[in-house]
């Protein structure tokens, strides 16, 4: 990553923060709770840019916008909300699963090639 891929991240990064500070406070305060809950969950996709989080925005801003309340857009399960949305994306847990899971079979083939 060059200095200006980081500079142009921080860019988007507060334009995009700016954008969640336009909303409501109900949608705002939503949004900070999707945002630590997504950073916790880990969807790889989070390190790529805002994507993800700029489509829950654009959702929020059109839905605002309608006179809807967050919690109408959302439910009221807000984490069931985000795992809907995350859930065709490879997590770090799903990497770290996959790489448990080849460690273990590499030592069991080892295990197993040892007592032939």
């Amino acid at each position: 990553m060059s200095i200006q891929d980081m500079i142009e991240g921080k860019k988007e990064w507060r334009a995009h923060m700016a954008r969640v500070k336009a909303l409501p406070q109900d949608y705002q305060i939503v949004y900070k709770e999707i945002q630590k809950y997504l950073f916790k969950v880990g969807p790889v996709e989070l390190t790529e840019g805002t994507g993800l989080l700029s489509g829950i925005v654009d959702l929020f801003e059109g839905d605002a916008a309608l006179g809807k309340g967050v919690l109408e857009v959302t439910g009221s399960d807000v984490a069931a909300f985000c795992d809907d949305l995350i859930k065709d994306s490879k997590t770090y847990a799903d990497i770290y699963q996959e790489s448990v899971d080849q460690e273990v079979n590499k030592a069991m083939k080892k295990a197993t090639d040892k007592t032939k």
